[in-house]
Protein backbone atom coordinates (compact mmCIF):
# COMPACT_ATOMS: atom_id res chain seq x y z
CA UNK A 1 0.00 0.00 0.00
CA UNK A 2 1.15 3.48 -0.77
CA UNK A 3 1.62 5.71 1.60
CA UNK A 4 0.48 8.73 -0.08
CA UNK A 5 -1.60 8.40 -2.99
CA UNK A 6 -2.98 11.87 -4.75
CA UNK A 7 -5.28 11.63 -7.93
CA UNK A 8 -6.15 14.06 -10.06
CA UNK A 9 -5.74 17.31 -7.80
CA UNK A 10 -6.76 20.40 -8.49
CA UNK A 11 -6.61 23.47 -6.80
CA UNK A 12 -8.13 27.15 -7.39
CA UNK A 13 -7.80 30.08 -6.29
CA UNK A 14 -10.65 32.43 -7.61
CA UNK A 15 -9.35 32.31 -11.51
CA UNK A 16 -5.89 31.27 -10.83
CA UNK A 17 -5.23 27.42 -11.31
CA UNK A 18 -2.74 26.61 -8.90
CA UNK A 19 -2.44 22.52 -9.30
CA UNK A 20 -3.46 21.32 -12.53
CA UNK A 21 -4.71 17.54 -12.58
CA UNK A 22 -1.82 16.20 -10.14
CA UNK A 23 -1.09 12.25 -9.39
CA UNK A 24 1.19 10.58 -7.62
CA UNK A 25 1.99 8.43 -5.40
CA UNK A 26 4.42 7.71 -2.64
CA UNK A 27 5.09 3.91 -1.56
CA UNK A 28 7.41 3.27 1.76
CA UNK A 29 10.92 4.08 2.04
CA UNK A 30 10.63 5.74 -1.32
CA UNK A 31 12.63 9.43 -1.18
CA UNK A 32 10.60 11.30 -3.90
CA UNK A 33 11.74 14.79 -5.25
CA UNK A 34 8.97 17.43 -5.61
CA UNK A 35 10.80 19.93 -7.92
CA UNK A 36 8.96 23.24 -9.96
CA UNK A 37 10.30 26.45 -10.36
CA UNK A 38 8.31 29.73 -8.70
CA UNK A 39 4.92 29.18 -8.64
CA UNK A 40 4.59 25.81 -9.33
CA UNK A 41 2.35 24.31 -7.08
CA UNK A 42 4.54 22.55 -4.39
CA UNK A 43 4.06 24.03 -1.31
CA UNK A 44 0.10 24.39 -2.00
CA UNK A 45 0.09 20.08 -2.99
CA UNK A 46 1.54 19.70 0.67
CA UNK A 47 -0.49 21.87 2.73
CA UNK A 48 -3.38 20.31 0.82
CA UNK A 49 -2.02 16.81 1.67
CA UNK A 50 -1.91 18.14 5.57
CA UNK A 51 -5.48 19.30 5.20
CA UNK A 52 -4.49 22.87 5.71
CA UNK A 53 -6.52 23.92 2.68
CA UNK A 54 -8.68 21.63 0.60
CA UNK A 55 -8.44 20.83 -3.26
CA UNK A 56 -11.15 22.24 -5.57
CA UNK A 57 -11.54 18.38 -6.43
CA UNK A 58 -9.31 15.06 -6.67
CA UNK A 59 -8.19 13.00 -3.67
CA UNK A 60 -5.83 12.85 -1.44
CA UNK A 61 -5.10 9.24 0.66
CA UNK A 62 -2.85 9.18 3.65
CA UNK A 63 -1.82 5.55 5.26
CA UNK A 64 -5.46 4.63 3.12
CA UNK A 65 -7.58 7.79 4.55
CA UNK A 66 -8.24 11.24 3.13
CA UNK A 67 -6.25 13.86 4.70
CA UNK A 68 -7.50 14.82 8.76
CA UNK A 69 -6.16 15.81 12.27
CA UNK A 70 -6.09 11.93 12.96
CA UNK A 71 -3.23 11.68 10.04
CA UNK A 72 -1.05 14.25 12.13
CA UNK A 73 0.24 11.26 14.43
CA UNK A 74 1.48 9.54 11.02
CA UNK A 75 3.25 12.95 9.63
CA UNK A 76 6.48 15.16 10.31
CA UNK A 77 6.46 18.27 8.64
CA UNK A 78 9.31 20.92 7.84
CA UNK A 79 7.74 23.90 6.54
CA UNK A 80 9.93 26.22 4.33
CA UNK A 81 9.45 28.87 6.89
CA UNK A 82 10.80 28.34 10.08
CA UNK A 83 8.68 29.33 12.71
CA UNK A 84 9.70 28.31 16.53
CA UNK A 85 8.63 30.17 19.68
CA UNK A 86 11.15 32.09 20.93
CA UNK A 87 10.11 31.68 24.57
CA UNK A 88 10.69 27.93 25.20
CA UNK A 89 13.69 25.36 25.43
CA UNK A 90 14.91 23.77 22.82
CA UNK A 91 13.42 20.38 24.35
CA UNK A 92 10.48 21.50 25.22
CA UNK A 93 9.60 22.34 21.90
CA UNK A 94 10.24 18.95 20.67
CA UNK A 95 8.12 17.66 23.51
CA UNK A 96 5.52 19.95 22.80
CA UNK A 97 5.18 18.80 18.77
CA UNK A 98 5.13 15.48 19.96
CA UNK A 99 2.75 16.00 22.38
CA UNK A 100 0.86 17.23 19.50
CA UNK A 101 1.25 14.15 17.75
CA UNK A 102 -0.26 11.76 20.26
CA UNK A 103 3.08 10.76 22.24
CA UNK A 104 3.31 11.01 25.86
CA UNK A 105 5.48 13.58 27.66
CA UNK A 106 8.38 11.24 28.72
CA UNK A 107 8.50 9.28 24.98
CA UNK A 108 8.70 12.97 23.43
CA UNK A 109 11.49 13.96 25.84
CA UNK A 110 13.28 10.59 25.43
CA UNK A 111 13.39 10.90 21.64
CA UNK A 112 13.79 14.33 21.87
CA UNK A 113 17.11 13.60 23.83
CA UNK A 114 18.11 11.45 21.36
CA UNK A 115 17.50 13.93 18.34
CA UNK A 116 19.12 16.39 19.88
CA UNK A 117 22.29 14.34 20.81
CA UNK A 118 22.41 13.37 17.41
CA UNK A 119 22.55 16.45 15.80
CA UNK A 120 24.95 17.86 18.26
CA UNK A 121 23.05 19.93 20.64
CA UNK A 122 22.60 18.05 23.87
CA UNK A 123 24.45 20.36 25.65
CA UNK A 124 21.76 23.22 24.33
CA UNK A 125 18.93 21.56 25.13
CA UNK A 126 17.70 23.80 27.65
CA UNK A 127 18.70 26.67 26.39
CA UNK A 128 16.20 29.28 24.86
CA UNK A 129 15.41 28.93 21.33
CA UNK A 130 15.47 32.50 21.01
CA UNK A 131 19.66 32.52 22.02
CA UNK A 132 20.49 30.03 19.28
CA UNK A 133 22.01 30.83 16.10
CA UNK A 134 19.73 30.27 12.98
CA UNK A 135 21.52 27.14 11.95
CA UNK A 136 20.70 25.26 15.44
CA UNK A 137 17.31 26.68 15.29
CA UNK A 138 16.80 24.89 11.89
CA UNK A 139 18.05 21.57 13.70
CA UNK A 140 15.42 21.98 16.36
CA UNK A 141 12.70 22.73 14.32
CA UNK A 142 13.66 19.39 12.28
CA UNK A 143 13.97 17.08 15.50
CA UNK A 144 10.11 18.28 15.76
CA UNK A 145 9.11 16.74 12.67
CA UNK A 146 11.26 13.88 13.22
CA UNK A 147 10.05 13.23 16.66
CA UNK A 148 7.03 10.41 16.08
CA UNK A 149 9.20 8.68 13.80
CA UNK A 150 6.89 9.36 10.79
CA UNK A 151 5.33 7.29 8.40
CA UNK A 152 4.91 9.67 6.15
CA UNK A 153 7.71 12.88 6.34
CA UNK A 154 7.39 15.88 4.28
CA UNK A 155 10.11 18.64 4.00
CA UNK A 156 9.35 21.61 1.81
CA UNK A 157 12.69 23.30 0.76
CA UNK A 158 14.62 21.70 3.73
CA UNK A 159 18.38 22.99 2.72
CA UNK A 160 17.69 26.63 2.29
CA UNK A 161 19.48 28.58 4.39
CA UNK A 162 21.60 25.39 6.01
CA UNK A 163 25.32 25.23 5.70
CA UNK A 164 27.39 22.37 3.85
CA UNK A 165 27.82 20.75 7.48
CA UNK A 166 24.21 21.02 7.93
CA UNK A 167 22.78 19.99 5.12
CA UNK A 168 25.25 16.54 5.23
CA UNK A 169 23.58 16.32 8.45
CA UNK A 170 19.53 16.34 6.99
CA UNK A 171 20.45 14.49 3.87
CA UNK A 172 21.67 12.10 6.70
CA UNK A 173 18.10 12.24 8.06
CA UNK A 174 15.95 11.70 5.30
CA UNK A 175 18.47 8.35 4.16
CA UNK A 176 17.74 7.35 7.87
CA UNK A 177 14.11 8.16 7.77
CA UNK A 178 14.23 5.94 3.94
CA UNK A 179 15.86 3.13 5.62
CA UNK A 180 13.22 2.49 8.51
CA UNK A 181 10.43 2.47 5.99
CA UNK A 182 9.49 6.18 6.04
CA UNK A 183 8.31 7.97 2.50
CA UNK A 184 10.00 10.79 2.48
CA UNK A 185 8.91 13.62 -0.07
CA UNK A 186 10.79 16.89 -0.40
CA UNK A 187 10.70 20.15 -2.29
CA UNK A 188 13.66 21.70 -3.67
CA UNK A 189 15.55 23.63 -6.35
CA UNK A 190 18.37 22.22 -5.58
CA UNK A 191 19.08 19.84 -8.08
CA UNK A 192 22.35 18.07 -6.59
CA UNK A 193 20.19 17.42 -3.17
CA UNK A 194 17.44 15.63 -5.21
CA UNK A 195 20.37 13.84 -7.76
CA UNK A 196 22.28 12.29 -5.08
CA UNK A 197 18.66 11.50 -2.49
CA UNK A 198 15.95 10.33 -4.48
CA UNK A 199 14.28 6.97 -5.65
CA UNK A 200 11.64 9.22 -7.70
CA UNK A 201 11.30 12.60 -8.93
CA UNK A 202 8.46 14.95 -10.30
CA UNK A 203 8.85 18.21 -12.09
CA UNK A 204 6.05 20.62 -11.79
CA UNK A 205 5.71 23.67 -14.15
CA UNK A 206 2.55 25.65 -13.32
CA UNK A 207 0.92 23.26 -11.16
CA UNK A 208 0.84 20.68 -14.05
CA UNK A 209 3.37 17.60 -14.01
CA UNK A 210 5.93 17.65 -16.88
CA UNK A 211 7.53 14.68 -15.32
CA UNK A 212 7.75 11.62 -13.12
CA UNK A 213 10.00 8.80 -12.78
CA UNK A 214 13.59 7.66 -11.79
CA UNK A 215 16.74 10.03 -12.26
CA UNK A 216 17.87 7.65 -15.21
CA UNK A 217 14.68 8.18 -16.50
CA UNK A 218 14.74 11.87 -16.31
CA UNK A 219 18.16 12.29 -17.63
CA UNK A 220 16.84 9.96 -20.95
CA UNK A 221 14.50 12.47 -21.32
CA UNK A 222 16.72 14.86 -23.44
CA UNK A 223 19.24 13.29 -25.88
CA UNK A 224 22.39 12.88 -25.15
CA UNK A 225 25.54 15.03 -26.23
CA UNK A 226 28.83 13.69 -28.02
CA UNK A 227 32.05 15.13 -28.17
CA UNK A 228 34.23 13.73 -31.25
CA UNK A 229 37.18 14.42 -32.68
CA UNK A 230 37.75 13.53 -36.16
CA UNK A 231 39.25 14.77 -39.23
CA UNK A 232 35.64 14.09 -41.13
CA UNK A 233 32.55 15.97 -41.30
CA UNK A 234 30.30 14.93 -38.60
CA UNK A 235 27.82 16.79 -39.01
CA UNK A 236 25.94 14.54 -41.58
CA UNK A 237 26.06 11.30 -39.56
CA UNK A 238 23.08 9.50 -39.22
CA UNK A 239 21.36 10.20 -35.85
CA UNK A 240 22.64 14.02 -35.52
CA UNK A 241 20.30 16.56 -35.09
CA UNK A 242 22.96 19.29 -34.72
CA UNK A 243 26.83 19.36 -34.71
CA UNK A 244 28.94 22.27 -33.53
CA UNK A 245 31.90 22.61 -35.30
CA UNK A 246 34.86 23.22 -32.72
CA UNK A 247 38.85 23.61 -33.24
CA UNK A 248 40.37 22.45 -36.04
CA UNK A 249 44.50 21.42 -35.16
CA UNK A 250 47.49 21.17 -37.17
CA UNK A 251 46.96 17.73 -37.80
CA UNK A 252 43.99 17.78 -39.20
CA UNK A 253 41.86 16.60 -36.40
CA UNK A 254 38.77 18.65 -35.09
CA UNK A 255 36.59 18.82 -32.30
CA UNK A 256 32.71 18.35 -32.69
CA UNK A 257 29.91 18.56 -30.20
CA UNK A 258 27.10 16.16 -31.55
CA UNK A 259 23.33 17.23 -30.18
CA UNK A 260 21.44 13.69 -31.34
CA UNK A 261 18.32 13.47 -32.48
CA UNK A 262 15.06 12.15 -29.77
CA UNK A 263 15.66 8.44 -29.37
CA UNK A 264 19.23 7.91 -31.27
CA UNK A 265 21.33 5.53 -29.02
CA UNK A 266 25.12 6.55 -28.62
CA UNK A 267 25.97 3.46 -29.58
CA UNK A 268 24.30 3.90 -32.93
CA UNK A 269 25.99 7.21 -33.91
CA UNK A 270 29.40 5.36 -33.21
CA UNK A 271 28.64 2.02 -34.93
CA UNK A 272 27.21 4.12 -38.24
CA UNK A 273 30.93 6.06 -37.72
CA UNK A 274 32.57 2.81 -37.65
CA UNK A 275 30.56 0.70 -40.76
CA UNK A 276 31.30 4.06 -42.95
CA UNK A 277 35.12 4.47 -41.72
CA UNK A 278 35.05 7.53 -40.34
CA UNK A 279 38.17 7.55 -37.98
CA UNK A 280 37.89 8.67 -34.70
CA UNK A 281 40.19 9.40 -32.24
CA UNK A 282 37.99 10.88 -29.33
CA UNK A 283 34.42 9.69 -28.31
CA UNK A 284 32.52 10.83 -25.10
CA UNK A 285 29.25 10.83 -24.08
CA UNK A 286 27.79 13.24 -22.17
CA UNK A 287 23.98 12.59 -20.41
CA UNK A 288 21.76 15.49 -19.57
CA UNK A 289 22.00 16.43 -15.57
CA UNK A 290 18.95 16.77 -13.98
CA UNK A 291 19.65 20.55 -14.09
CA UNK A 292 19.22 20.19 -17.76
CA UNK A 293 16.12 18.47 -17.31
CA UNK A 294 14.80 20.83 -15.06
CA UNK A 295 15.84 24.16 -16.88
CA UNK A 296 14.30 22.25 -20.38
CA UNK A 297 10.93 20.68 -18.37
CA UNK A 298 10.55 23.49 -16.36
CA UNK A 299 11.92 26.34 -18.31
CA UNK A 300 14.35 28.37 -15.14
CA UNK A 301 17.36 27.86 -14.14
CA UNK A 302 16.84 27.07 -10.24
CA UNK A 303 20.50 28.46 -9.63
CA UNK A 304 21.04 31.32 -11.27
CA UNK A 305 17.23 32.98 -11.85
CA UNK A 306 16.74 35.18 -8.94
CA UNK A 307 12.80 34.26 -9.29
CA UNK A 308 12.83 30.76 -9.35
CA UNK A 309 15.04 30.13 -6.75
CA UNK A 310 12.83 31.44 -3.95
CA UNK A 311 11.22 27.74 -5.19
CA UNK A 312 7.24 27.13 -5.70
CA UNK A 313 4.76 28.41 -3.05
Amino acid sequence: MSVLQVSHLVKRFDNVVAVDDLSFTVAPGQIFGFLGGNGAGKTTTLRMVLDIIRPTSGTISVLGSAPDRRNAQAIGFLPEERGLYAGMSAIDTIVYFGRLKGMKAAEAHSRGMDLLARFDLAGRARSDIGDMSKGMAQKVQLATSLVNDPALLMLDEPFSGLDPVNQGLLEDEILRASRRGAAVIFSTHVMQHAERLCDRLLLLRNGRKRFEGTLDEARAALPARLIATAKTDLSQVLGVARAERGETRSDGWQDWTLHLSDGVDPAAVLEHCSSNAIALRRWDEHRASLHDVFVQLVGADPEHDPVAAEAAR
